[in-house]
């Protein structure tokens, strides 16, 4: 088999490079000799100090958002905790930040309006942030989870699902009682 050219050869070893691109640096310098045809050799040099990659820093509200989608549809149920057997809007929450920063939340969505974290203005709502509403009368009664764009998931009512709503759609807009943020944002 004829060799490859030269630009085909320096083609295959970035490739090769850009592959191995997640890989760690080993420790210190090192070079190594690449050989070219009619060309003698090339050596790599890498940079004295490696280049650390970028740290993953995790969004919270990104992952809660997540989660919260991921029960799109399950079915709602007064008292519910879980997905197989149903969830009424404070046990949805309480089960998208079961295993999140240590967070207990309370059962009640009432009693989650009254947590000890900050309150957020609706201008300033992150995913992740609490919503609360008042379904009856002037006691909080309604929670569900911000994920961004002006949109919030939670589980509605008898017969409902979880689903997504608009914050801004007439309905919920007479009825919001704010928003908490019980996230640690970096």
């Amino acid at each position: 088999m004829p060799m490859p050219t030269p630009p085909v050869r320096c083609l295959a070893l970035l490739l090769a490079l850009a592959a191995g691109g997640c890989a760690t640096l080993p420790p210190g310098p090192v070079s190594e000799a690449v050989p070219l045809a009619d060309s003698g050799t090339l050596t790599v040099e890498p940079l004295q100090e490696p280049v650390a990659e970028p740290a993953d820093v995790p969004d919270p509200g990104g992952e809660i958002a997540v989660r919260a989608l991921a029960e799109l549809g399950v079915r709602y149920r007064f008292g519910g905790n879980t997905p197989e057997t149903g969830f009424d809007c404070s046990g949805f929450v309480r089960w998208v930040f079961r295993d999140h920063e240590a967070i207990a939340l309370p059962r009640a969505s009432h009693d989650m309006a009254r947590l000890p974290a900050p309150s957020v203005d609706p201008a300033e709502l992150a995913p992740g942030d609490l919503v609360f509403f008042r379904i009856r009368g002037n006691r909080v009664s309604h929670v569900g989870i911000y994920i961004g764009d002006g949109r919030f998931v939670h589980a509605p009512s008898r017969g409902g699902k979880v689903r997504v709503d608009q914050l801004d759609d007439r309905y919920w807009k007479r009825r919001w009682a704010g928003a908490k943020r019980v996230l640690g944002r970096g």
